[in-house]
Formats: C-alpha cells, sequence, structure tokens
C-alpha cells in the first residue's frame, strides 16, 4: 500500500463526500498516513468545514477505514478528534474495511458477543445499513439554556481607552452548541454595537468545553477571531481544556496565546499589538 502524507484541503475535499439526500457523510481514510496530532487536526477541520458549509448539524457518517495508519503520536488527537465529531454531529457513526481478512473475520464473529454491530465488510452493507435508521433531526429537542444573556454581559468588559475587551467565561461549562452559541451571539452582538474590532483578554479559569460542544466552538471561535478580533489571548486554562485547545491550534498558521495569568496575557497582547503597529 502507498500511503500520502498530503493533508491539505484539495487532497483531503475528495475523502469527504455529503450525501444530502441520506443524511450520510461519508469519509475516506484508505491510504493515509498520520504522522502527527497536526495531520490529524488538517484532516477533521476540513470534516468540520465541511459539515459547516451545508447548514445541517446532524448526520450519519460512514467511514471506510481500510489501509490507513496513524502513529503513535497521533493516537491521542485521532480519537479525541473523532469524538468530538460524533458527539458534535453524528446521529450514528459505522466503519467498513473490505480487507479479505476483516471480512473473513466479521463473518466470523458474527452471531457472537465478539461480534461488532458498526463494523461491515463492504459500503454497501454499510450504507443499507444507516439507509435503514430514521433521522433524528425530525426529533430535534431544543438544547436546554445554561445561560442567561443579562448575566453573561456583565462578564464583557469594554475598556475604551485601551481598546482592549475582556471576556470572563471563567466557571462556565459549554454543554452543547446551543450553550456556544448563545456566548458567541450575545458577544458578538455587544461587539458590533461598538462599531469596531477589538484585542481581546478571555479568562479561562475552571471553564470546561464538553466533547459535543467543541466542534461548534472551535468553529464559532474561528469565525469571532477574523471578524471581530485584533488579537487574542487566554488565560488561566484548565489543563483539559487547554490541552484541547493547543490540540485544535496544530493545523492552524495562527498561535493559541495561551498564558498562565492575566498579567501574563496582557503582556502578550501588548507584544501582538507591537507587532500589529509594525506591520501597518
Amino acid at each position: 500500500m502507498n500511503y500520502t502524507d498530503d493533508f491539505s484541503p484539495d487532497a483531503l475535499d475528495p475523502r469527504i463526500t455529503v450525501h444530502e439526500g441520506a443524511q450520510i457523510v461519508e469519509i475516506d481514510f484508505t491510504g493515509l498516513y498520520f504522522h502527527t496530532s497536526a495531520d490529524v487536526n488538517a484532516f477533521y477541520d476540513r470534516v468540520e468545514a465541511r459539515i459547516y458549509e451545508t447548514g445541517e448539524a446532524q448526520w450519519f457518517f460512514m467511514v471506510n477505514t481500510q489501509d490507513y495508519r496513524v502513529d503513535g503520536d497521533a493516537w491521542f488527537a485521532f480519537t479525541r478528534r473523532g469524538l468530538d465529531l460524533n458527539e458534535g454531529h453524528g446521529m450514528k457513526t459505522v466503519r467498513y474495511d473490505a480487507d479479505p481478512m476483516t471480512v473473513k473475520q466479521i463473518a466470523k464473529a458474527k452471531g457472537t458477543d465478539r461480534a461488532n454491530p458498526n463494523l461491515f465488510g463492504s459500503r454497501e452493507e454499510a450504507l443499507e445499513f444507516l439507509k435503514s435508521l430514521p433521522s433524528k433531526r425530525r426529533e430535534r429537542t431544543a438544547h436546554h439554556p445554561n445561560f442567561h444573556k443579562a448575566e453573561f454581559l456583565r462578564r464583557l468588559a469594554f475598556d475604551e481607552d485601551t481598546g482592549i475587551l475582556e471576556i470572563d467565561l471563567s466557571g462556565m461549562s459549554l454543554e452543547h452548541s446551543r450553550d456556544v452559541n448563545d456566548v458567541h451571539n450575545w458577544t458578538e452582538e455587544a461587539i458590533r454595537a461598538t462599531r469596531h474590532k477589538w484585542w481581546v483578554i478571555f479568562n479561562y479559569e475552571g471553564t470546561r468545553i464538553q466533547s459535543r460542544a467543541w466542534v461548534q466552538f472551535s468553529l464559532r471561535s474561528d469565525a469571532f477571531n477574523a471578524e471581530y478580533s485584533m488579537g487574542s489571548v487566554r488565560y488561566a486554562m484548565g489543563s483539559e481544556t487547554e490541552a484541547d485547545k493547543r490540540l485544535r491550534y496544530e493545523a492552524k498558521t495562527t498561535r493559541p496565546n495561551i498564558r498562565n495569568t492575566r498579567t501574563e496575557a496582557l503582556a502578550r497582547l501588548e507584544e501582538l499589538r507591537a507587532e500589529y503597529a509594525a506591520n501597518h
């Protein structure tokens, strides 16, 4: 097998097929070699972007897992990003692997407690199974909001003299996409009222971003930074949130700008301002 490590959008797009009518996103891992977590993040970033372009949040996933490789250094990112994708967008995920050895093992395990109901020996079987399942889009349940607008707006501190906006996310647990969208919508609405962009500092002390919220959080954060921020720095992130944030920035050209304290964050922000001034 000739493996490839080309994770550019042009190389990845043919591996991500959206079947609108069947509500299925087909993902093809065949021949991919994930050397590092940056490779993993580039791949899943592209999958998430393609999903975002559809305007639909929920999809069945059908994944071709025949003949691909993941190095040890990339395994944590590979499993974590896969979990986030499934939690954030999956109605059901199945895999298929047409390798003769796999097909033989599937047949041998059939009818026993070793059988994997989500693994198939052919694309046709996997597709037929997913098409037999009811869509959960018709069962959409509105996520219960965990925050109130008036209370959240008190977490936004605009300093007109310095041009710095401090956003206090401390102690918040973003449970799902509704929480993510509420926080970003309210923040963006407040910024639009000022009619200009801001230098932004985020307080992440005790903040939790749950798996089912990460996909939407990542997409909204990228859009927020591009539209409303001159530059952003984060501080006091918990170990799990920080690890996830650093992970998702590995495939990006921008830096996560994470610091331990507010003082360090302010110092880093001044560096960003100086760099901006020098380039403009």
